[in-house]
């Protein structure tokens, strides 16, 4: 079985990577790529457990970004990226930071409408990850009783983004550029797959994004419908792009409690994912 998205304590999943391993065991998953937001921080300790585990891990990213041509979000995997690629390092960074700085910010909203948390106890909740995501700060307003989950009534209300009735809490992030993430994922080796399009509704930029270096788009997720899947499987089909999947894994911080390798793609995902990584790698060694 072949898991192609998944995220771990690192950025904002509620288990770490050697509960990952065991369920991914249990499951018959034999090839998992770690995505974890704007971060390889995982990769190389994720390699050496999963080799414990008889599992294949496939060197993974998910990086933020936005459109700023169409005003939408887009995400961007990377698969096969170098873990320790200096020039990918130092745009994450930066992201990783901005995010923390504004859950930061959203902490002290929430103090101020007078709920009973504060930031040391969020922190507690992302202990041994790079930061704060929202989800930690709703795990600790569940453990005070203020709700009974993570993607609740009171998430909405906190952290809603729409333009004209902002959440009560809500603070921007400023992202990358798109077409940034795409060109700094192809110079880490990475292949360079456009995450959930259903969800930020990404299609028509996809012919765009192609012509910078886009290599996949991802068919099967969650979020996305038979409909949404067949549109994925058309502009794959269109722009020769290779199709993937996965279960978008996040533990009890996900929003739509897929099971790991929910969302298997098959092997030929995994093999020309491999392939075009190979070749591209043997490409830019040519003199």
């Amino acid at each position: 079985m072949i898991e192609l998205h998944c995220h771990t304590k690192i950025s904002d999943n509620s288990m770490n990577i050697v509960d990952i391993m065991e369920l991914a065991r249990e499951k018959g998953i034999t090839h998992l790529a770690l995505t974890d937001h704007d971060t390889m921080e995982g990769l190389e300790p994720a390699k050496k457990i999963g080799e414990k585990y008889e599992i294949t891990i496939i060197p993974g990213i998910e990086m933020s970004a936005y459109d700023f041509k169409r005003n939408t979000r887009a995400h961007i995997l990377g698969y096969y990226i170098d873990p320790y690629h200096e020039p990918l390092k130092r745009i994450c960074d930066p992201m990783v930071a901005r995010r923390h700085e504004a859950s930061y910010k959203m902490v002290e909203k929430i103090m101020n409408l007078g709920y009973n948390i504060d930031w040391p106890l969020v922190q507690s909740y992302a202990q041994g990850g790079t930061g704060v995501y929202k989800q930690h700060i709703m795990h600790a307003l569940w453990d005070k009783g203020y709700t009974n989950g993570i993607y609740t009534d009171l998430y909405k209300q906190l952290f809603s983004s729409v333009k004209n009735k902002p959440g009560e809490a809500y603070v921007p992030v400023e992202y990358i550029d798109v077409r940034e993430a795409i060109q700094t994922i192809k110079q880490a080796g990475g292949i360079p797959v456009l995450a959930h399009p259903g969800q930020f509704n990404n299609f028509d930029a996809v012919q765009e994004w192609v012509a910078l270096g886009l290599e996949g788009i991802e068919v099967w997720h969650p979020l996305h419908d038979a409909h949404v899947e067949q549109l994925a499987h058309y502009y794959a089909s269109t722009y020769n792009l290779i199709e993937t999947g996965g279960s978008d894994f996040h533990g009890l911080y996900g929003e739509h409690h897929d099971e790991l390798g929910s969302k298997n793609p098959g092997l030929n995902a995994m093999i020309a994912l491999k392939e075009k990584a190979v070749s591209q790698a043997a490409l830019s060694s040519l003199p």
